[in-house]
């Protein structure tokens, strides 16, 4: 049995919160088609949603006055959803009550409770988040209004609606996880009831919650939960194959329980033997899991051996190890296959130790061992202990845990002002693959699968990462971007100057790194174009023999207002990033214009030519730009042309792609000209002919030290001839500068020629 590849949980983020996730909720109507009729009603009524379930479950933790307030709770619940029918049939009521139990098996207090009853009011039935308060108190008011989406919230796009929408609940979720816990209950039952919608719909439906929620199940350890979201996903989009599987599962089950109950008969000797008093229970892998193991290594159902595991539960943490050990001397572990959770637990808090033995009949089975108490967290996650108590010096390690990933999406959403940009810096989070590794004092980091040095930095602090010039991995220097494994102990070195480059987004994973990175950039360009398009604009001033003006000069106003723009600043940092022409914002001002288009398509007679130059010392930033093509270097001639959303790029004057770019838009090129007081440290490119002996390089390398450069990159050619080429860029200061570099590279006797690439 080998089923095609699956395409299940992947990018579908933005799928998420669509309208009528409520799974097949239908105002008036118990038929299919949606006509009201009085008979259909009558049947439909037949099912009575009853309270009694509920009140037997929360009345053993809840004292009297708090059960009747979930009892308040659910009359203005059922008098809001009155006449209000599910797809299956039954009385809409009914969802908002089983929704509750399966909070009162968490335990959440009663305001979690009642909001959990009431939680489709404000979407459905136009109840206000003000009528809620004044009701029932503010918590359960913010908790439900956090569940509620943003279903009349004007957008652009239903996408950016769906991504408010995520946004808007994972934010209150930041603020009270007991929100995410009523959401995950929500779309739980709205699984189990998922036969009652059209397959189309089912399949919609099941990709989202694989896509979204079972992952923030598994992040904030509610394993149960997240185990059998993932089956009635599978069952929902693939029911053939899950058929299938199922029936293969069964059947191996009777094939495999002579091994199972050989194991369970032998452990339950040798543990009481060594003084162990342990629980054993078999488990078996979820099938979805299964699947996955299928997929993944394109294996047959018959050759996936390791179904079914063994749990052993234990009184105290030493006895775990006690276990382990017992068994490991009656059955042969599998070297590599001992997992230690409990020394350094996942990210989501859970603990266990995981080791893979060879049983009867040369049989693979993985054992797990914990204490009562680890295992309640693994099943329960967050909900095992809960948060809302007075005495918050009691937090766990979980707790504290869920409480620092919470409040890291609030730093997140500082940084952040698009919801879809936000959305996607979450979801790096949200996946259950992490590594381990290592501060110098010997703390434990979590981080993505795939992290950097770079998210290490920012996940130990903002101004780390913003600063971060190198790493140490394991005590020897690394670049930034090599990927960090379980078990290294890293190092970050900072340097003053430092500050973070657009490429790190190319490889960091986590979505704190990512946001600060994006942020950082954001607003050092602003700052940059805002700088600089003052500058253009003076000159432009200047040049027209025109006045400066005043910051605030009424003009300015006028000038937004007309103009779209919201505000001065906004005006020039357009110039600055070369959306507006300097010339023709100048031309708004002088007394004897009237207003005219604004706009960097805006053609206008004011030549570029009769401006002063503007000085280029190349370390301006964003709003200036090297051009990569030529790499000008101070003593070159040169010219700068305005780029639409990248300011000033500065040429070589004598530069093929600058002089056909100037030949169609004249209007975006200025005169620039090196100021006296230049940068250091320009990188240029340099082609090396050599006869390809033993040494040159180093013979290279030192010639080049020698003029006082830096070799930032080399490369040739993987070629066995007698001559190569070698790509080589270094740092210099200047073309005179760079002249000495090459006439040191002459030097070496196997160079043969030295060429200057300019394009």
């Amino acid at each position: 049995m080998v089923f095609p590849r699956f395409r299940g949980a992947s990018t579908g983020l933005l799928a998420v919160l669509k309208k009528g996730s409520r799974l097949g909720k239908r105002k008036a109507s118990a038929r299919p088609n949606g006509v009201y009729s009085p008979e259909a009603e009558q049947s439909t009524n037949n099912t009575i949603a009853s309270l009694a379930p509920l009140t037997k479950i929360i009345s053993k933790y809840l004292d009297p006055k708090d059960v009747e307030r979930v009892r308040e709770a659910y009359r203005f619940s059922d008098q809001a959803h009155l006449g209000q029918f599910r797809a299956s049939g039954e009385p809409y009521i009914s969802h908002p009550i089983a929704v509750t139990e399966i909070c009162a098996g968490w335990k959440l207090d009663a305001d979690s409770l009642m909001a959990a009853l009431l939680h489709d009011v404000i979407e459905d039935q136009d109840v206000s988040k003000q009528e809620l308060a004044e009701k029932f108190g503010a918590d359960v008011a913010e908790i439900v209004d956090g569940v509620s989406k943003l279903d009349r919230l004007e957008v652009a796009t239903k996408t950016q609606q769906q991504a408010d929408s995520f946004r808007k609940m994972l934010l209150a979720m930041s603020r009270d996880v007991r929100v995410i816990l009523i959401k995950l209950a929500d779309r739980l039952h709205n699984m189990r009831t998922l036969d009652a919608v059209k397959p189309e719909k089912r399949r919609r439906v099941a990709q989202e919650t694989l896509d979204i929620y079972a992952p923030i199940a598994h992040r904030l350890g509610l394993n149960a939960l997240f185990r059998e979201l993932q089956d009635r996903c599978f069952k929902a989009m693939y029911p053939n194959r899950y058929r299938v599987l199922h029936k293969a599962l069964m059947s191996a089950r009777g094939n495999r329980r002579e091994v199972l109950s050989k194991i369970t008969d032998a452990v339950r000797v040798a543990l009481p033997a060594a003084g162990i008093e342990a629980d054993v229970s078999g488990r078996e892998k979820s099938l979805y899991s299964i699947f996955c193991k299928m997929v993944e290594q394109k294996k047959s159902f018959s050759d996936v051996l390791d179904i079914y595991g063994f749990r052993v539960i234990v009184h105290t943490l030493p006895e775990c190890y006690l276990a382990l050990g017992t068994l490991h001397q009656l059955y042969r572990p599998v070297p590599g296959k001992f997992k230690d959770y409990i020394a350094i637990p996942k990210v989501n808090g859970y603990q266990s130790l995981h080791t893979t033995l060879i049983g009867p009949y040369g049989t693979p089975v993985e054992f797990q061992f914990r204490t009562r108490e680890m295992d309640h967290v693994a099943e329960e996650g967050v909900a095992s202990h809960w948060l809302y108590k007075d005495d918050d010096v009691t937090l766990n390690d979980l707790q504290k845990r869920t409480h620092r990933w919470l409040q890291s999406l609030l730093d997140i959403q500082s940084q952040t002002g698009d919801s879809t940009e936000f959305l996607e810096h979450v979801k790096v989070d949200l996946f259950p693959d992490a590594v381990y590794v290592y501060t110098p004092k010997g703390k434990i980091i979590s981080l993505p699968r795939g992290a950097t040095p770079v998210d290490f930095a920012y996940t130990i602090h903002t101004d780390i990462g913003n600063h971060a010039v190198a790493s140490k991995i394991n005590g020897e220097f690394a670049p930034l971007r090599t990927d960090l494994k379980s078990g290294d102990s890293v190092e970050i070195i900072t340097s003053p100057a430092a500050r973070p480059q657009a490429q790190w987004l190319n490889y960091v994973r986590s979505g704190r790194a990512r946001s600060e990175i994006r942020h950082f950039l954001r607003t050092v360009q602003y700052e940059e174009s805002l700088d600089f398009g003052r500058r253009l604009l003076d000159q432009a001033f200047e040049q027209m023999g025109l006045p400066p003006v005043r910051d605030d000069d009424p003009a300015w106003d006028k000038l937004a207002k007309s103009s779209g723009a919201a505000s001065r600043e906004e005006i020039l940092t357009d110039i600055g990033l070369g959306k507006r022409l300097a010339a023709v914002v100048a031309r708004r001002f002088a007394p004897e214009t009237t207003l005219l288009e604004t706009t960097a398509a805006a053609i206008d007679d004011f030549t570029s030519s009769s401006l002063a130059p503007i000085l280029i010392q190349g370390n301006e930033g964003q709003a200036v730009q090297l051009a990569p093509c030529c790499g000008p270097l101070p003593g070159d001639a040169i010219i700068g042309g305005i780029r639409m959303g990248h300011g000033l790029v500065v040429h070589m004057a004598e530069c093929e792609i600058a002089q056909r770019a100037q030949a169609k838009e004249p209007e975006r090129w200025v005169p620039v000209m090196w100021d006296s007081n230049t940068a250091r440290h320009l990188s240029t490119r340099l082609d090396v002919t050599v006869l390809n002996e033993r040494g040159v390089l180093g013979r290279l390398a030192a010639e080049i030290t020698d003029a006082d450069s830096n070799i930032i990159h080399i490369s040739m050619p993987d070629e066995a001839a007698a001559t190569s080429l070698l790509h080589v860029t270094v740092q210099v200061d200047s073309r005179n500068h760079l002249a000495r570099v090459i006439r040191a590279i002459r030097h070496v006797p196997q160079v043969q020629k030295i060429v200057r690439v300019k394009g």
